[in-house]
């Protein structure tokens, strides 16, 4: 589909935050050697690329699994799998270290292109790879010699901010090195989830074949708590009885940003390598296209202040337009904005409600409930509600009302019910607009 001048220009206009909000941030992305053999791959390198202009400093770890494979298969050798681990002969690593030399000289070529009318043009980037990471042997698992496959022990995390600092891209690897000059076969996952953590990175973007996390109704979790997500993985591990199945890559992309969250990474993102522009719609689009594991929601419910008053004026224009809303000029919403409960989504207010006490008759009126079009359906509505009944608790409040003409069902639906004029508190009856004629609706507060 193709965008009108005026659709691009405020895609443009609403993803400025994100670029303000992103640059000189550090951001570790993996990339499987299934994601770099992808067709969609040279626009995930122009995306890249982009980032890079931007001012994020980036880190890439890439996988090499098909590609030595490929090799494998070619000089007829056969391989097993451990626990997700390959079993790593001399033979077998040999073409491991041919698979990611060949995929580094590959990533090497094509973030060094420049030519016109390309999205590359001008871009003018320098990457570094070395042996930042350090290894040792898994040894012997369940005993199971398992050769040249390794664990990573440690990343010289000052060494790589050194050239971030420089504006270069720092490019790893699968491998680890040992101080005595051993090569070890490591897990992509684990040198990404441990660099990341290491650098203290603000992201871990993890790229899957898949777009993100479904949930048992097939919908898209936009965003996963890591303890789920941990649960989730625990699930999995329990179904595995037989140590040769290699792991789902949902599973292992899952424990990767677990385990990351867990320890200090902020956000963790899975985004589909097959999607065109998943990477720029994950990171400058206020809900993306895949997954956001993080340790707490990004998303909360709070009391307003202030500097709301333009969110919830966004918000509620729509709903006045429709006559559902009675109208708030913005010094009316300045004046009582301490009234007011918003739904906050990454800096967005997405969801209002304002609560007006009369403690004469220990009786609070619920009013401009409000969720933004896009955010319906997923008890947005019900934990304002529930904020907004707790506070009325505290303030000693025994009942609420909320007179609405459109959204009754959805009131009642939540345990208010139909009530006469009479029943208002004698201030608010007097003030009652007959041409509106809304209904009135209470709700006792146990």
């Amino acid at each position: 589909m193709t965008l009108s001048t005026t659709d691009y220009v405020n895609w443009f206009r609403h993803s400025s935050p994100y670029i303000n909000a992103h640059r000189g941030k550090t951001f570790v992305l993996m990339l499987s050697g299934e994601a770099i053999a992808d067709a969609n791959f040279a626009n995930t390198v122009h995306d890249i690329a982009l980032l890079n202009s931007l001012g994020v400093r980036l880190v890439l770890v890439h996988g090499a699994r098909p590609q030595a494979e490929q090799r494998l298969q070619a000089r007829g050798i056969e391989t097993r799998l451990h626990h997700d681990l390959r079993v790593t002969s001399s033979a077998i690593l040999e073409c491991v270290i041919e698979a990611v030399g060949t995929l580094r000289t590959e990533l090497e070529a094509r973030l060094s292109m420049g030519l016109a009318n390309t999205p590359m043009h001008g871009a003018r980037i320098r990457i570094c790879s070395g042996n930042f990471v350090t290894a040792r042997p898994v040894g012997v698992l369940d005993g199971i010699d398992m050769g040249h496959t390794g664990e990573l022990r440690r990343v010289d995390h000052e060494g790589i901010r050194r050239l971030l600092d420089l504006n270069q891209i720092v490019l790893l690897s699968n491998l680890g090195f040992s101080p005595t000059g051993e090569v070890f076969n490591l897990s992509a996952e684990e040198v990404a989830t441990r660099t990341a953590v290491a650098l203290k990175a603000d992201k871990l973007i993890l790229f899957g074949s898949k777009v993100g996390i479904h949930d048992s109704r097939g919908e898209l979790r936009s965003e996963l708590l890591a303890e789920t997500a941990s649960r989730l993985v625990q699930q999995y591990m329990a179904r595995v009885d037989d140590p040769e199945q290699p792991y789902s890559e949902t599973a292992c992309l899952l424990e990767a940003a677990a385990t990351a969250c867990e320890e200090g990474v902020p956000r963790c993102h899975l985004i589909s390598y097959q999607q065109d522009g998943a990477l720029l719609s994950e990171l400058f689009t206020r809900d993306g296209q895949g997954t956001m594991v993080v340790s707490h929601s990004y998303e909360q419910v709070r009391p307003a202040n202030i500097e709301d008053v333009g969110g919830i004026l966004e918000l509620i224009a729509p709903l006045e337009e429709k006559g559902v809303l009675v109208r708030r000029s913005r010094e009316y919403l300045e004046s009582e904005i301490e009234q007011f409960t918003v739904v906050e989504r990454d800096g967005a207010i997405i969801g209002c409600a304002a609560l007006y006490p009369f403690k004469d008759e220990a009786i609070g009126e619920l009013a401009c409930v409000a969720i933004d079009q896009s955010y319906r359906g997923g008890q947005r509505g019900d934990r304002l509600l529930d904020a907004i009944e707790a506070q009325a608790r505290t303030l000693g409040l025994q009942r609420l009302f909320v007179l609405t003409t459109r959204t009754a069902h959805w009131f009642v639906e939540r345990g208010f019910a139909a009530a006469d004029l009479d029943q208002l508190p004698q201030e608010k009856k007097a003030l009652y607009n007959f041409q509106r004629n809304s209904k009135v609706f209470f709700k006792p507060l146990a």
